[in-house]
């Protein structure tokens, strides 16, 4: 679970990595205009997103220059319609400047991850299937990424290694038996999810048997997911994986399961269209 101080830190350090990258030893594009100079400025969106990462935001120009103002006019977890002002900014023009694209990408890369999982969940709101990121995501913002989730609709898998297991093909073939992993699994850490992946209905069985308290169906047929749905009868989750994409995800979610993952809410989005523009 990610709990507010865990990502206002990882916030935190996420920004002033951004900023040590870019800045460097300092803007010298920036030094051309008059220290003194004050302005005014907007952030504009071209194309409809779901905002995530006012938060990043703020902190950037926290970073760079407490004196900034920000004005926002949406916020995170809202729909944004394209050509619309998101927010406005006023402060010494340097630093307007400096932090711009340190903003800008945060904003441009969480937003993006909220307007796909929108699209995603949209897409099965008739269904009482939940959508789950992975831990496929960009090194470094994993938790940045998992809160832009939220911002969509969907919600949170696993947030590491270390709060949830997964036991998938490998760890079953080194402890034995899928049987003895889960035994296992409960003796390290009692009270921990236990999630088992499983490739054939057989090994469904076995899981289910075992105990496990999620049943990950690894690329089954739509047949097949829907006999394990029967099968189970609530006695376990059951949680879809493999190949997930826009023209199969419906099919899936009618089948019944309980969850479905899916590493392209995190690892390939496009950045949102996103402008600043100082004002007269």
């Amino acid at each position: 679970m990610i709990t507010p101080e865990l990502l206002r830190q990882a916030r935190i350090e996420n920004v002033a990595q951004s900023l040590r990258e870019d800045i460097g030893d300092g803007d010298i594009t920036a030094m051309l205009i008059p220290a003194e100079k004050h302005a005014q400025g907007r952030v504009i969106t071209r194309e409809a997103a779901r905002l995530a990462g006012k938060d990043w935001v703020n902190e950037v120009f926290r970073q760079v220059d407490p004196s900034v103002e920000l004005e926002w006019l949406f916020e995170d977890g809202d729909d944004i319609p394209a050509d619309s002002v998101i927010f406005r900014m006023s402060g010494p023009a340097r630093s307007l400047l400096t932090a711009e694209r340190a903003a800008l990408n945060w904003l441009q890369t969480l937003s993006a991850v909220a307007t796909r999982c929108a699209s995603y969940a949209a897409r099965v709101s008739h269904t009482q299937v939940r959508l789950l990121d992975t831990r496929k995501t960009l090194p470094g913002l994993r938790l940045a990424q998992k809160y832009a989730v939220t911002c969509g609709g969907c919600s949170n898998h696993r947030i590491g290694l270390w709060d949830a297991f997964l036991i998938k093909e490998n760890h079953i073939a080194a402890c034995g038996s899928i049987a003895a992993a889960v035994a296992e699994a409960h003796r390290i850490a009692p009270g921990k999810p236990v999630e088992v992946e499983t490739e054939t209905m057989d090994e469904l069985s076995q899981a289910l048997d075992a105990g496990a308290d999620i049943i990950m169906l690894d690329e089954f047929s739509l047949a097949d997911m829907a006999r394990a749905v029967e099968v189970v009868a609530g006695r376990a989750k059951l949680e879809a994986s493999g190949g997930i994409n826009e023209q199969t995800l419906v099919p899936i979610a009618e089948t019944g399961v309980d969850y479905i993952s899916i590493g392209t809410l995190t690892k390939d989005v496009k950045a949102i269209d996103l402008s600043m523009r100082l004002e007269d």
